[in-house]
């Protein structure tokens, strides 16, 4: 169930803040990363755990990674130096992405989901809870892969850990909202809180099921998911306080 667009009858405001947030996204994977190609780049500003919990900064050689999940291994390029602070990189990992797919699908869930957080909340407000909700998630991913024992040396990467903040903000101010999805079978419509209550389902359940093999098995941190959605609920409440009421639509 793929969500590719909403009710936006009510929206009074431009979303600038929304677009200019794919707009870095989408300038950073191409200019930046090279389309993903600039191993360098994005080893040195990607969140990785240890820098994190240690406070330094971590150089290694390329390595060999097994897929806890499918078995297989594979090289992945060593960590770079990070020019800037270690801490700094919870912030610049929210801007890449590791390939084509993953940067379209967090763009699309931003296309389809930030505009209407951004016109309750205002755009400082709603940028502020972005990044909040953001390095949330990524604190969110870190304390899980100390919690698992995980590997300490994958880097983490990807606006996933704040728009997961953006979806649990939505679901809390317009749980009704008809959001109109790709489900395989054709286009349907249906209550935001069953298409975006489905896509937490489905990161909890995954993310239980790596437990035992890692908090970024399969190369997905489903812990910065379930994270930036948890701190989207808790902080909306505070974030949406003395702004106008947004309309809700009932099925």
């Amino acid at each position: 169930m793929i969500p590719i667009a909403d009710d936006n009858s009510d929206r009074t405001m431009t979303p600038v803040v929304t677009y200019l947030l794919i707009a870095a996204n989408v300038l950073v994977f191409v200019l930046f990363q090279g389309l993903g190609n600039n191993h360098e780049f994005t080893y040195a500003f990607s969140t990785v755990p240890k820098e994190i919990v240690s406070g330094r900064d971590v150089v290694t050689d390329a390595r060999t990674v097994e897929d806890p999940v499918s078995g297989q291994s594979f090289r992945v390029p060593g960590l770079q130096r990070t020019p800037v602070p270690v801490y700094f990189t919870l912030l610049t990992s929210m801007f890449m992405h590791g390939g084509l797919a993953h940067i379209f699908g967090n763009m699309l869930y931003l296309w389809v989901f930030g505009d209407n957080l951004e016109n309750t909340l205002g755009r400082i407000r709603y940028l502020i809870f972005y990044l909040l909700t953001g390095l949330a998630a990524s604190l969110a991913h870190v304390f899980a892969t100390v919690a698992t024992g995980g590997n300490m040396l994958i880097p983490s990467l990807g606006a996933s850990g704040a728009i997961s903040g953006v979806l649990g903000g939505y679901i809390v101010l317009y749980p009704h909202r008809q959001v109109r999805v790709w489900t395989g079978r054709g286009v349907g419509v249906v209550p935001a809180w069953i298409s975006l209550g489905l896509w937490f389902v489905f990161q909890l359940v995954s993310g239980l099921g790596m437990l035992g093999s890692g908090a970024q098995a399969g190369g997905v941190a489903y812990a910065a998911h379930i994270g930036g959605f948890l701190a989207g609920l808790v902080l909306i409440k505070l974030f949406a306080a003395g702004t106008a009421s947004p309309v809700r639509r009932y099925a």
